[in-house]
């Protein structure tokens, strides 16, 4: 095995495990976040989480593949990269701004950063690549959620 598909694996596996404690605790935090804003919509539940979760990672799926095929120099690896090692902070913000635990905040920092910072080899991440990640993950992320609470009732 090359250390390019060792280091992509690093990051889905990552990403899987970062995902499997947010498909548990997501429902109870949308709750959380309806209850406090008045917004019923952003409630999803378990069904809903997961799905959005499975859309999210076809996409992680796929660019780690194509980091292994490249030698980690998939512009889409790259991004997904970045962007996921950027999405930490954004849990790690989202639990603060809560005042308490929010889905994936226990595994972003303990695993989603480790195995993206492998996965970049060492490199920091570009700002191309971390702006090219934030835009695709947030609207990966939105599109999954619209999907999913299409799809799932």
């Amino acid at each position: 095995m090359t250390t390019a598909a060792k280091r992509a694996g690093a990051l889905f596996a990552g990403w899987l495990l970062h995902d499997i404690e947010e498909a548990f605790a997501f429902p109870s935090t949308t709750a959380m976040l309806a209850q406090r804003t008045g917004n019923t919509a952003l409630a999803m539940n378990h069904r809903q989480s997961v799905v959005s979760i499975g859309l999210v990672g076809v996409l992680v799926g796929v660019s780690c593949w194509r980091g292994a095929r490249t030698g980690g120099e998939s512009r889409l690896f790259r991004a997904v990269t970045a962007g996921l090692e950027g999405h930490v902070f954004t849990h790690v913000a989202a639990s603060i701004a809560a005042r308490g635990y929010t889905a994936g905040v226990i595994t972003a920092p303990t695993i989603m950063l480790p195995a993206a910072r492998f996965a970049r080899g060492g490199a920091p991440a570009s700002t191309r690549s971390t702006v090219a990640g934030a835009v695709l993950l947030v609207g990966a992320a939105a599109c999954a959620h619209v999907i999913a609470r299409k799809l799932v009732r």
